[in-house]
């Protein structure tokens, strides 16, 4: 059984301010209308590891936020980054979990804690995950072993929430029988592999209502596999939002490189806030 909601989110795009390479501390500040605020004084009970592991023949750097002053073990929550590789922003998202009593992990998909430049050099380190999605769920498995293997991790509690093409990696990685209660997509693609037949993770999907990334041809026909396999999901839509709505430097790198993409504060907080929500009902 499907379960879709519409938010009609009517709050004014905010400017970015910001050039491409995600100074998330900077950016926290300035964003005085943004989701961002929630961590613009990290806690200093907030420990931050670079994290070192691999698959198969690749070396990966990724990195763990989670508060020291929490006692015993707490649920394990992924982030998979955009297109773009290991930016600042994923460690913000990190960051911003470990503050609400997460385990979390920023996971470097390429190797190496790799970020691409430019659009091209991103959808060429990008491409190959969606041409072999086995691939991809290689890197997801080798991450969540990772960081389960930690003491603070509460093994059976484990959550992947991926931006953009890290949306697309975890609704992948959840279809493919990955083991996780649920996944979370903020504005990710949603062409992908068929959902297998009791597919037991559950599915969040925040999409932006003007995401030309992102046709309503896709939109369909991801629920109708989603339906045809009898998966439940929620679907979300932000009115007025783009594709990357959910990061300040989006509007910047719109206009460098000449791409519809633009931060919409008011679906950034809404959406963030359905993923609490989402996170309170299958934690349960």
């Amino acid at each position: 059984m499907k379960r879709i909601s519409l938010a009609l989110i009517t709050g004014t795009f905010v400017a970015g301010l910001f050039a491409c390479g995600n100074q998330a501390s900077t950016t926290t500040a300035k964003k005085e209308d943004s989701t961002m605020n929630e961590t613009s004084a990290v806690s200093a009970s907030i420990k931050e590891e670079p994290v070192s592991y691999t698959a198969g023949n690749t070396s990966l750097k990724g990195y763990v936020a989670y508060d020291e002053k929490k006692q015993g073990p707490r649920p394990v929550v992924l982030v998979v980054p955009e297109w773009w590789g290991m930016t600042d922003y994923p460690r913000m998202r990190a960051k911003m979990l470990a503050e609400m009593g997460y385990l979390a992990m920023a996971v470097d998909m390429y190797g190496d804690g790799k970020i691409a430049p430019n659009p091209d050099e991103a959808q060429k380190s990008a491409m190959p995950f969606y041409q072999n999605p086995q691939m991809a769920k290689e890197r997801l498995d080798a991450a969540l072993a990772k960081v389960r293997s930690m003491p603070q991790a509460d093994t059976a509690k484990t959550i992947a929430i991926g931006y953009c093409f890290g949306g697309s990696m975890v609704l992948n990685y959840a279809k493919m029988g990955a083991p996780v209660l649920g996944v979370v997509s903020f504005h990710g693609g949603l062409q992908g592999v068929p959902p297998h037949k009791g597919t037991k993770a559950q599915f969040l999907v925040c999409h932006g209502g003007a995401d030309s990334f992102v046709p309503q041809d896709q939109v369909n026909a991801f629920r109708k596999s989603m339906d045809s396999a009898g998966v439940a999901y929620d679907f979300k839509v932000y009115e007025g939002a783009t594709h990357a709505f959910t990061n300040p430097d989006a509007t910047e790198k719109g206009k460098q490189f000449n791409m519809p993409i633009r931060y919409n504060g008011a679906a950034d907080t809404a959406s963030w806030n359905d993923m609490k929500a989402f996170f309170g009902k299958i934690l349960k």
